[in-house]
Formats: structure tokens, C-alpha cells, sequence
């Protein structure tokens, strides 16, 4: 029953940023703005990590399940990808690149601020 309780408030925060998409007509995404409402919650305290914390490790350990509809989506487009190998190879490298560079660079402030406060 805890997992369910779990469950239901990270849809419910994710039903409300889809709201907020579609009440506004904002161009961002309902999801993001879902999960920039969770990231607001988490930090003001309203919503504890403990509330959510099992059905998230869950999320997070099967996270590559999430990809199988892109993936398949990739698929049955592939006769509209098919003339821009070489644009979609570059987005790829270059956009791999970059996180590899900022993912390094946050993880090396994060670790120097641990020892500080330590």
C-alpha cells in the first residue's frame, strides 16, 4: 500500500505540471514542468524524500524500459530518417559530448563541496 500511496503523488505532481501546461499553453512540456514542481517541493520542504524514496529507486533501477517506445518510435520512422544519417550521427556525437563535459564538471563541484563541508 506504501508504494501505491508513493505512486499516486508522483502522478498527481505529474497531472498537475500537465495542467499548468494546459491551462497556460506554455511551450514547455507538462512533464518537465512536473518535474520542475517535484524539484520545488523536494526543496521547500513540503514534499519529504521519504514520501516518495521506494517507488523513485524503482523508477530509477528499471529506467531503461522507458526508452523501449522511443526506440520503437525511431523504427517506424525510419523513412523520414533516412537522407540525414550524417546530420543525426553529429547531433549525437556533439550532444553526447557536451553531457559527458557538463555531467564531469557538476560531479567535480559536487564532490568538492562534500569535502568542505566535511
Amino acid at each position: 500500500m506504501k508504494r501505491i500511496v508513493q505512486f499516486a503523488i508522483i502522478l498527481a505532481i505529474c497531472f498537475m505540471g500537465d495542467t499548468i501546461h494546459n491551462f497556460f499553453n506554455l511551450p514547455i512540456p507538462g512533464s518537465v514542468l512536473g518535474m520542475l514542481l517535484l524539484l520545488v517541493l523536494l526543496l521547500t520542504g513540503i514534499l519529504k524524500l521519504s514520501m516518495i524514496e521506494d517507488v523513485s529507486n524503482f523508477l530509477l533501477k528499471h529506467l531503461s524500459f522507458f526508452f523501449i517506445p522511443a526506440a520503437v518510435g525511431l523504427i517506424t520512422c525510419f523513412s523520414i530518417l533516412e537522407g540525414n544519417w550524417t546530420a543525426l550521427l553529429f547531433i549525437s556525437v556533439v550532444s553526447t559530448f557536451i553531457i559527458v563535459v557538463v555531467t564531469g564538471i557538476t560531479v567535480q563541484i559536487l564532490m568538492k563541496r562534500r569535502r568542505t563541508v566535511e
